[in-house]
């Protein structure tokens, strides 16, 4: 057997105590406690013979968990966690306001994405230009110019909708959203 793993084994008897109530005052919750020191010991163990020259692996593992904690809470801060699962799909009320037309949403799934993602916060999130461009790091009148051609697009695919889109857009302008 290998020096190192005795070492490391030992170090996991001494010191998993300890690990253990660190990391549960890190997530507040025994599971993800114990599944963070588990994370961070097997990510310790390829390096062990390096950590273990070190004045302080604890310290090093501490470390680890700690990064593993928030990397772990980033990734759960984006999901949207829900109690049960749906028995039905969810459907869109305003979608239905405006015309309920799948078409548009193909026809604006055609768009390049900027041009479609600025229309999309524009009048169906209802964002103003200036919340537009600082949410994607462009201009004020990148914005404008971008949503401009995208309609215009949209005009050129179906002639009919123009009228659709003036009525959407005359909606938006009535709710406070600046063109």
């Amino acid at each position: 057997m290998r020096p190192w793993l005795v070492d490391f084994e030992q170090f996991v008897r001494a010191r998993g105590g300890a690990l253990y109530r660190y990391g549960f005052v890190l997530t507040g919750n025994a599971h993800d406690a114990a599944d963070l020191v588990q994370e961070a010991l097997l990510r310790l163990d390829g390096a062990w013979p390096r950590v273990r020259k070190k004045d302080d692996p604890e310290g090093y593992v501490r470390t680890t968990m700690a990064r593993l904690h928030i990397s772990w809470w980033r990734r759960r801060r984006r999901e949207d966690l829900m109690a049960t699962v749906p028995e039905a799909a969810y459907h869109d009320g305003d979608l239905d306001r405006i015309g309920g037309d799948s078409v548009l949403w193909d026809e604006l799934r055609a768009l390049p994405r900027k041009q479609r993602t600025v229309l999309v916060l524009r009048y169906y999130q209802d964002m103003s230009d200036a919340e537009i461009a600082a949410m994607l790091g462009i201009s004020a009148g990148t914005v404008r110019s971008q949503a401009s051609r995208a309609l215009s697009k949209l005009r050129v695919l179906r002639p009919t909708r123009a009228a659709f889109l003036g009525e959407v857009a005359a909606t938006a302008g009535d709710s406070g959203c600046s063109s």
